[in-house]
């Protein structure tokens, strides 16, 4: 693992990007903060490029130039070229390196004004740690990817603040911040602000609809909350806004400009309520630390007679510590398969939720091949004062979603 690799290949493209880039780190709720930062910006009228990961339902969903899913077209261009430059350095690329090379050629050929990326995974070797941050953001730090990045806070929390850069802002807000980010950013001479120090944010003491924020670009008020559900969301929302101060002499945007953009966002599969009865959420938490977010959003959806649990996951992933996160949330639990190389079967999974302490009976847990089958199990058992919730991998929610299309579009 290293960066000399994809950093030969970029010098090959000749990709020196001369645009502000953001870069996001973290466990959990990157998706949901670089979402937030592209509607807002978006808002203000700049020309956004953001390259986020995994997908869900296809790979154009991974680079957005103003809003919108690259054309496979112009992917299959920008990979020809990323190819071709890679045949020419003689060496090999990740799928990760591949697809983050191609990504900036086509936000520079599109002469965006900011670029968003998301880390895949950790920061340091991560193949956007490539481009220099004039913004690094790390949302959260806890225990995902252990085989890779270690096997305490204190490592993951290093390898995650690679990101970081001398003389640029590295907004944190992780509010447990491990020894080790602090110490990393004093060494490389990153300008570190921790929520809670800071930066921060609070309720409206009248309206409960509306929030507050104050960082080292003053106070706004009155701020409505993101359109993103989920209690975390404040948190992310606060680290946006203090990212946006800390690049406000290129990027400056107006409070319309946050209001509209906050309420604007959108972002499947992140605590995403579907219309219509029963109440139907889909999530991607895949480690504790975000199962135990989802429990607390959950309990703040208010009373169901019965909560039906479609869950599946991925086999090198902590499933016990997931399903005892929930476990009191979940009233049946059915389990499944995910057909892909990392994927658990549905027999591994159930076999977690026992290592979790979760009895098992007729009526409590079941069994299926896949998550389509698992939720159609739970449409026709599922009352309409009942609640099912879809969670586990982006594979889990992602099929969810492909077979609810083809029931309502054939």
């Amino acid at each position: 693992m290293g960066l000399e690799r994809v950093n030969r290949v970029r010098t090959e493209l000749d990709l020196a990007p001369s645009f502000p880039i953001i870069t996001v780190g973290g466990t959990n709720g990157k998706g949901s903060t670089c979402a937030m930062l592209e509607s807002i910006l978006s808002r203000a009228g700049y020309r956004v490029g953001c390259y986020t990961s995994p997908h869900l339902l296809r790979y154009n969903e991974r680079v957005r130039i103003s809003r919108r899913e690259a054309a496979d077209s112009e992917l299959c261009n920008a990979f020809q070229v990323v190819e071709s430059a890679r045949i020419g350095s003689g060496i090999s690329l990740t799928y990760f390196e591949f697809g983050t090379l191609a990504a900036m050629r086509l936000f520079s050929q599109a002469g965006v004004d900011v670029a968003i990326l998301e880390v895949g995974l950790g920061g340091r070797l991560d193949a956007v740690n490539i481009f220099d941050a004039d913004c690094a953001l790390l949302t959260s730090i806890d225990f995902d990817h252990m085989d890779y990045l270690g096997d305490t806070r204190e490592k993951i929390g290093l390898e995650k603040v690679g990101i970081f850069r001398s003389g640029r802002a590295a907004i944190c807000s992780e509010p447990d911040i491990p020894a080790t980010v602090r110490h990393h950013a004093k060494a490389v001479g990153a300008h570190l602000m921790h929520i809670g120090e800071h930066f921060g944010h609070s309720a409206n003491p009248v309206d409960a609809t509306l929030w507050s924020y104050w960082g080292p670009g003053g106070k706004r008020h009155a701020l409505p909350y993101p359109a993103l559900r989920g209690a975390c969301q404040l948190h992310n929302a606060s680290a946006c806004l203090a990212a946006l101060d800390a690049v406000k002499d290129r990027l400056p945007v107006t409070m319309s400009d946050v209001r509209q953009g906050l309420l604007d966002v959108a972002l499947p599969g992140r605590f995403q309520v579907l219309p219509g009865r029963p109440a139907t959420v889909l999530d991607v938490a895949h480690n504790p630390h975000a199962a135990h977010a989802l429990a607390i959003d959950l309990g703040g959806m208010g009373r169901y007679r019965k909560t039906y649990a479609v869950f599946a996951m991925l086999r090198d992933k902590d499933i016990a510590g997931v399903a005892r996160a929930l476990a009191a949330k979940v009233d049946m639990w059915l389990t499944a398969g995910i057909d892909a190389p990392r994927g658990a079967s549905a027999d591994e999974t159930t076999q977690a939720l026992e290592a979790a302490g979760i009895n098992r009976t007729e009526e409590t847990v079941r069994t299926f091949p896949n998550p389509a089958m698992a939720y159609a199990y739970a449409c026709e058992r599922a009352a309409e004062n009942d609640r099912i919730c879809v969670f586990g991998s982006f594979h889990t929610v992602a099929e969810v979603l492909r077979y609810r299309n083809t029931v309502e579009h054939g």
